[in-house]
């Protein structure tokens, strides 16, 4: 018994964290829209940092451009696949970075749908004009560090036996 109240205690708190995080990031960008759209850009950093005003209707560096219905698709799919990998993964300490970045990943895809769904874009505000990088926002943050980490944990932490459970029924 104690494991399943264990288990629900894990999801709520999954669940939280998902709700904190995608609501930050819908808290971001509601303030980018009122207080950046169709006003001057923001200079945080003379020559390195502003905040820009943009809306997204495509992907990473403007792609697919109008293609609404293929990334409300795929941010759907994230979100539960990284959910069902939450949900399968161990409860044992050494699988919280693994956890943790999938929440991030959650979040992020969630905040972008959110706007893709709502607005038919997503709201970009971050722009670091020193390299020229693109605009972006907190979800991309969470989605891009996220990614990093799983791809590091995968790659150079977990090793091949540590995922056994995902070959048990």
């Amino acid at each position: 018994m104690k494991t399943k109240n264990n288990f629900g205690r894990r999801i709520a708190c999954a669940i939280a964290a998902v709700l904190l995080l995608t609501g930050f990031d819908q808290l971001t960008k509601l303030s980018a829209r009122a207080g950046l759209q169709n006003s001057w850009d923001i200079i945080l950093i003379d020559g390195v940092l502003q905040l820009h005003y943009l809306e997204n209707r495509g992907a990473a560096f403007g792609i697919l451009q109008n293609r609404q219905w293929v990334f409300l698709l795929l941010a759907a799919c994230f979100i539960a696949a990284a959910g069902l990998f939450y949900l399968r993964i161990l409860p044992e300490a050494s699988f919280l970075p693994m956890r943790i970045c999938l929440l991030f990943l959650i979040s992020g895809a969630a905040g972008n749908l959110i706007d893709r769904a709502v607005y038919g874009y997503v709201t970009d505000f971050i722009y670091f004009s020193l390299i020229d990088f693109p605009v972006f926002n907190f979800a991309d943050i969470c989605v891009t560090c996220s990614m990093a980490g799983i791809l590091y944990l995968v790659f150079f932490h977990y090793k091949d036996e540590d995922y056994e459970f995902l070959r048990q029924r």
